[in-house]
C-alpha cells in the first residue's frame, strides 16, 4: 500500500472512503476474525470494534482524507468501510488533529509523528510476539494448546510491558531533549556535527548459504545484542541494525573511536563471529525520524566497504578531530619528539588514546578521492 503524503486523497473513492483491501489478503480486518484473535484485540486495545473508518473520522471531528493519512502513516492497512475501529482509534485521531488545530504541530509534522511512532512500535511488537511471547506461551501441560495459554499470559504481561515501554520512552526522550538544548544554535539541532560509524560482518552473504536459518538468526541476534550493549555502555547512540551491519553515532570522535575498536576487539575474541570491518567519518549530519543522512554518512559507509578485516578506517576530518582534541598525535614522529622533550624536562609525556596511520588516497564512488586513516589503540595507554 502506498502512503499518500500530499493530502491529495489519491487512492480514495469519490466519497473519501479508503479502498477495501484484497478480500483474500491474510489478516484483513474486514474478514471475520478468529475468536481468540478478537478477544486478544479487545484485551490489548481495551475496547470493542464499533466504528467504520468513516464513522471514526466523523466522531473525531476530522476529514476522512486526514484520517486516511494518519492511519497509513501509522502503518495500518486500508480496510474499506469495515467496522473494525474502536474508541481508542477515535481518541488517537482526535489527539493528533487537536495538536494541529492548536498550532502545536503542522499537519505534515503530525503525519511524521504518526509514521515514526508506527514504524518504531511495529518492529517492537513484531519482536515481542515472535521472540518473547512465543517462548512464554509454550503449553505448560500435555494436552494444552498454545491458544489456551496465550490469553492469560497476555493479560498478565500487558500492564507491566506498557509501564516499561512508557518508562523507556520517557528516559530516551529526556536524553534526546538534553542533547538538543545543548546544541550551539538552532541550526545545529537539525544539522549537527557527529561521528558516524558503520560496522559490517565480513562474508555474511556466504554464511547465509552455509548456515541453517536458526543458526544464522542466532548469529545476527548475538551480533546486534553485543553491538547495542557496547555502543550504549560507551556513550554512543545506536541508529539502526541491518542484520550484518550496525550504524551508530556519537557526539565526539573519541567516543566513536573507542566503541569501534572495542567492537573489533570483542568480535575477534569470539570464535563464533565472522571478522568485522569498520568505517567512520566526522562532519555535518542531518537527522530525521531517528535516522541520519548526508555526505558524512555516505562516506562512513564507503570506508566500511574498503576497510581491511578486523580494522577501522576513518576519514581525514575524523583524524583531524582526534588530533584537535588530543586523543591522537598528528604523527608518530611528533609523539616521539614530545616524549623526548618531556623526558628531558623530567615531565610526563602526553598520553594519547589512539594512533593514526595514513593510507593511500583512493577514489570512492560518488565522493571523489578520499584519504583514509587506519585507527588503532596506542600501546602506551590502558583502555578504561
Amino acid at each position: 500500500m502506498t502512503v499518500d503524503d500530499t493530502g491529495s486523497g489519491a487512492g480514495e473513492d469519490g466519497r473519501g472512503n479508503l479502498p477495501a483491501a484484497d478480500p483474500g489478503e491474510p489478516g484483513d480486518p474486514g474478514e471475520d476474525p478468529h475468536p481468540l484473535a478478537l478477544r486478544l484485540e479487545q484485551l490489548i486495545l481495551g475496547a470493542e470494534r464499533r466504528y467504520t473508518p468513516f464513522q471514526a473520522a466523523r466522531s473525531a471531528g476530522v476529514s476522512m482524507e486526514l484520517a486516511s493519512r494518519f492511519w497509513r502513516a501509522m502503518g495500518f492497512a486500508d480496510i474499506g468501510q469495515a467496522k473494525a475501529l474502536t474508541e481508542a482509534d477515535v481518541l488517537a485521531l482526535r489527539r493528533l488533529a487537536g495538536l494541529v488545530e492548536a498550532g502545536l504541530l503542522s499537519e505534515a509534522m503530525a503525519v511524521q509523528v504518526a509514521r515514526s511512532t508506527g514504524q518504531t512500535t511495529a518492529r517492537l511488537a513484531e519482536w515481542q510476539i515472535d521472540s518473547f511471547l512465543e517462548g512464554l506461551t509454550e503449553p505448560p501441560e500435555p494436552g494444552m494448546t498454545r491458544t489456551e495459554v496465550t490469553y492469560p499470559i497476555v493479560e498478565l504481561l500487558l500492564p507491566e510491558l506498557e509501564e516499561f515501554l512508557v518508562y523507556v520512552w520517557r528516559r530516551q526522550l529526556a536524553a534526546s531533549a538534553g542533547r538538543v538544548v545543548q546544541a550551539a544554535d538552532d541550526e545545529e539541532m537539525v544539522d549537527r556535527r557527529l561521528a558516524v560509524c558503520f560496522a559490517d560482518l565480513v562474508g555474511f552473504t556466504r554464511l547465509t548459504r552455509r548456515m541453517e536459518e536458526e543458526e544464522l538468526g542466532e548469529l545476527v541476534e548475538a551480533f546486534e545484542t553485543t553491538s547495542a550493549d557496547l555502543v550504549a555502555a560507551r556513550g554512543g547512540r545506536l541508529i539502526k541494525t541491518l542484520g550484518d551491519e550496525v550504524l551508530y553515532a556519537a557526539d565526539d570522535a573519541g567516543t566513536a573511536a573507542d566503541i569501534a575498536l572495542l567492537l573489533v576487539e570483542t568480535m575477534s575474541n569470539d570464535e563464533t563471529m565472522p571478522e568485522l570491518r569498520v568505517g567512520m567519518a566526522f562532519g555535518t549530519v542531518t537527522t530525521r525520524m531517528g535516522d541520519v543522512f548526508g555526505t558524512t554518512v555516505n562516506l562512513a559507509s564507503r570506508l566500511t566497504s574498503i576497510a581491511p578485516r578486523d580494522a577501522v578506517l576513518v576519514d581525514s576530518a575524523f583524524a583531524e578531530e582526534l588530533i584537535r582534541t588530543g586523543d591522537a598525535p598528528s604523527s608518530e614522529a611528533e609523539a616521539a619528539e614530545e616524549a623526548a622533550a618531556a623526558e628531558k624536562e623530567g615531565e610526563e609525556p602526553p598520553k594519547y588514546r589512539f594512533a593514526l596511520q595514513p593510507m593511500w588516497q583512493r577514489p570512492v564512488r560518488g565522493l571523489g578521492v578520499v584519504e583514509p586513516w587506519l585507527l588503532t589503540r596506542r600501546n602506551d595507554t590502558d583502555d578504561d
